[in-house]
This record gives C-alpha cells, sequence and structure tokens, in this order.
C-alpha cells in the first residue's frame, strides 16, 4: 500500500492532511522562514540553506526572499536561473524549471488541484499536475502558471498572464487567459 506522500509523487489522489506530508510541509516553512529571514543578513549561509530546502535545485539557482514553497522537494533544474521577490510555488508536483530563466516578482506556480465536487473537496483530498519552465525563458511579475502548464523553451510570458494552458517554444503570452501575442523565432 502506498503512503500518501508516494500517492502525490505519483500524481495520484492523496490525503493532503496527512501527518507525514504535515510534517514536511512544516520541514519546509522553518527552512523557508530562516532563507527569508538571513537571505540578505549572513548571504554565505544561503546557498547551503537553499539547497537543504531544495535539493533537487541547481546550486545556481538565485532566489530572492520572500520566497514560499510547500514541500521544496518536488522542484528541480533552474541552473543559473534567477526568481526575483515574492514567488510562490506549490509544489504537490514537480516542478521543472529550466536554465537560464529570469521570474519577475510576486510570479506563483500552483501544482495542486482540488476536486470539482464540493464534498470530495471538503474531504482533504487533491492532486498536483507537474508544471515545466523551458530554457531561456522570461517570466514577467504577477504570472500565475496554473497546474499542469508546460513553458516552452525561450518565451516570454507578459507581466500578470494567467498561464492555464501550454505554451510552445519562442511564443510571447499575456492576458487573463495568457493568449498568443506573437512567435519569437
Amino acid at each position: 500500500m502506498k503512503t500518501e506522500k508516494e500517492k502525490m509523487l505519483a500524481g495520484e489522489t492523496y490525503f493532503a492532511y496527512d501527518p507525514e506530508l504535515m510534517e514536511l510541509h512544516r520541514q519546509a516553512l522553518r527552512l523557508v522562514k530562516e532563507y527569508n529571514a538571513i537571505c540578505f543578513d549572513d548571504y554565505k549561509r544561503v546557498p547551503g540553506l537553499l539547497q537543504q530546502l531544495l535539493p533537487h535545485a541547481e546550486p545556481t539557482l538565485v532566489i530572492q526572499p520572500p520566497f514560499t514553497c510547500d514541500f521544496g522537494f518536488n522542484i528541480y533544474g533552474g541552473e543559473n536561473g534567477f526568481i526575483n521577490y515574492g514567488c510562490t510555488i506549490l509544489d504537490t508536483a514537480r516542478i521543472y524549471l529550466g536554465k537560464n530563466i529570469l521570474i519577475g516578482p510576486n510570479v506563483s506556480l500552483y501544482a495542486p488541484m482540488h476536486p470539482i465536487d464540493y464534498q470530495e473537496r471538503a474531504s482533504g483530498v487533491e492532486h498536483g499536475e507537474p508544471i515545466t519552465i523551458g530554457d531561456d525563458c522570461w517570466i514577467g511579475g504577477n504570472v500565475v502558471i496554473c497546474p499542469g502548464v508546460t513553458i516552452g523553451h525561450r518565451c516570454i510570458i507578459a507581466a500578470g498572464a494567467v498561464v492555464v494552458k501550454d505554451v510552445p517554444d519562442d511564443s510571447m503570452v499575456g492576458g487573463n487567459p495568457a493568449r498568443l501575442i506573437r512567435h519569437l523565432a
């Protein structure tokens, strides 16, 4: 029988209030709090602390505080990437960050999906859908990236966009919901 964490990692429906998941979430929040508190005061400690919080992220990923995530262990990649102030990543499914990405302030990546049926939703079950951001992307400020979205390589997501469907390589999108503005190649 699978644990709730194993179900979450497999993309299956899981009970979000499972004691093991709640403890993992609390551990991540403690590291987030420490990271956000020391980032400017003791920058030498930041890389080690960020690696504890995000063990699968590249060490060259720079994240400005405040930063928030659910677990941290579901965030991958980000080589030579930069994430600006106020980013929220709800990593109940795998979040993959490409190389050389630029993420503007107050960007949110949301992997959790809740049931449509209110009674099922009230039971505390959910599932996550992975998010992928390709290499060399620029995500403008206040963008929301919804569950299950893949953003191709070399894309620009205009500030304030709400991305609800996949974005092909070399595209610029914007709006709510985000629509193609132009092809970049």
